[in-house]
């Protein structure tokens, strides 16, 4: 069996005691195993804060840009072994698989040409220089410089590449070494990735560290210029947020947690129009693709109620064509969910969202998938459910099923769309409006965007060219508030200030001007 190690210290290190297995969800077979007891984590935050930290806080932005160019040509040139991978650990057919690790290398090269933007400064200026007195000499600016500590990034089963790249990316730019640990469950492709970096020598000493297990009592030897950007449920964040460190040392914390996203279809929408085309795919797409384990899925779905009938229908017919099975056949567009312990959840979230809606289609237990033996595997097929009377604190506003599943929910007006659409869900990552009547896009964008991260406005001029709503874009912040975790990552060089301490300057402009060009 193929034993996974960390790398700590410098060195690749395998724990001791009971290992964590990794097994294959379409086969249930086991991959690899893993532990991290044995570490030393005090000689791990160290090592990084002493190696790490001065030799990336020595390097210009522009500089650091180049390790993350580095990186992302690492990834993008082992990329069909890495997609291998993630087929086998994760379930995801090759397209869900290109969706991880290409948007890992596409983050990092992103973050590598704001680098280059950026250029030969070690100071990120925030805003303005501010006059303060009744010359032209005394002045006031605000700079951020990277904290002298350690970033700790959790990472969740669902992305294990893309995961590690986008915090990665950031918080290497702005200066602050890492410690990154995945999900043991799927931690496979993220293994490979580091064992490539490290082979490949694309990173100075102590600035990443690995740990493929347990943190053990890592996040307690936090201080109050480390980082933990946490990405999972908002059960553990909960018990992050009452960690020693960050009460007792106000270590920051950055949660990306459960999201209800959402996805509204304007009044104006004509059923064969492009518009109404747009949402039924987006749709399909955000309830199918990982399997429907992305955090910013679509899980609500709000149509007029004169058109419900209408998209349910629509929305039959494209789930219907989705082939559930191994996910390394190419006539597979569907594989399986991660882990047993997914399964199970999926199964039981469907259950309590019967409380409040109907199964129009589908099954959690009668997947018949393809190529697999029968009874193996963490099946199940898309799940579509029916709301017909909906309203605030129904399981459907309440509970997120993290799978292939969806509710459609009937509105009447734009008020009743807002209500479900915005405070309802407690705070979300994305939710998308497709409409090209103005009114009705200011109406609910200005209701509904305090609970949201990020909103995207499907309309007939941007068909040919729109984004999925769940492809989180490194020019885009990615977060949200209340349930969704309160935190904010990417967006550019709004994510790097989470890593760095902003400091507000006062004195003499002339060498302000100069502090800043530096």
């Amino acid at each position: 069996m193929n034993e996974l190690g960390s790398f700590v210290c410098g060195k690749w290190v395998k724990g001791t005691g009971k290992p964590a297995e990794l097994v294959n969800p379409a086969t249930e077979e086991v991959l690899a195993s893993t532990s991290t007891e044995g570490i030393d984590f005090g000689a791990t935050l160290a090592f990084a804060r002493e190696k790490g930290g001065p030799a990336l806080r020595a390097m210009t932005f522009a500089q650091r840009g180049e390790l993350l160019r580095a990186m992302s040509r690492a990834i993008h040139g082992k990329r069909d072994e890495l997609l291998s991978i993630a087929q086998a650990n994760g379930g995801n057919t090759r397209g869900d698989a290109k969706f991880d690790v290409d948007g890992a290398s596409g983050t990092l090269a992103a973050y590598a040409d704001l680098a280059a933007e950026l250029g030969d400064a070690h100071v990120l200026v925030d805003g303005d220089a501010v006059q303060l007195g009744r010359g032209a000499r005394l002045f006031g600016q605000h700079v951020y410089t990277p904290r002298v500590g350690v970033a700790v990034h959790i990472n969740a089963f669902n992305f294990p590449a893309w995961g590690l790249a986008e915090k990665a990316a950031t918080a290497l730019l702005a200066g602050m070494p890492i410690i990154t640990k995945p999900a043991s469950s799927t931690a496979l492709v993220a293994h490979r990735m580091v064992e490539i970096f490290v082979a490949e020598k694309v990173l100075p000493e102590g600035v990443l560290s690995f740990l493929c297990g347990s943190s053990g009592d890592l996040l307690d030897r936090l201080g109050g210029q480390d980082v933990i950007a946490f990405t999972g449920s908002s059960t553990t964040a909960a018990k992050l947020r009452e960690g020693r460190s960050v009460v007792r040392d106000a270590t920051r914390i950055n949660v990306e947690a459960d999201s209800l996203n959402g996805a509204v279809l304007g009044l104006d929408v004509d059923e064969g129009s492009d518009v109404m085309n747009l949402f039924v795919t987006d749709v399909v797409r955000e309830m199918t693709q990982k399997t429907g384990q992305k955090c910013t899925a679509i899980r609500r779905i709000y149509v007029p109620t004169s058109k419900v009938e209408a998209v349910l229908e629509l929305l039959r017919d494209r789930l219907a064509a989705v082939k559930v099975g191994d996910p390394t056949r190419e006539e597979v567009t569907m594989g399986p969910v991660a882990t047993a312990q997914q399964i199970r959840d999926v199964r039981e979230g469907v259950k309590k969202l019967e409380s409040c809606a109907k199964i129009v289609f589908g099954s959690t237990t009668e997947a018949n998938a393809i190529g697999v033996p029968s009874g193996k595997g963490y099946f199940t097929t898309p799940v579509l459910l029916h709301g017909a009377s909906p309203k605030p604190g129904d399981a459907v506003h309440t509970h997120e099923v993290f799978g292939p599943v969806a509710t459609v929910m009937p509105y009447d007006d734009v008020a009743g769309a807002a209500a479900l659409a915005g405070a309802a869900g407690g705070g979300g990552l994305v939710t998308s409006v497709y409409a090209d009547d103005k009114d009705f896009v200011r109406a609910m964008v200005t209701a509904i965007a305090p609970h949201h991260g990020r909103l995207m406005i499907g309309s007939s001029k941007v068909v040919g060219q729109s984004l999925p709503p769940g492809m989180a874009l490194p020019q885009l912040v990615h977060g949200g508030p209340g349930r969704a975790g309160g935190g904010e990552e990417l967006g550019g060089r709004r994510g790097m200030t989470f890593y760095m301490q902003r400091t507000a300057l006062q004195g003499d402009r002339a060498l302000l001007e100069a502090i800043a060009k530096k």
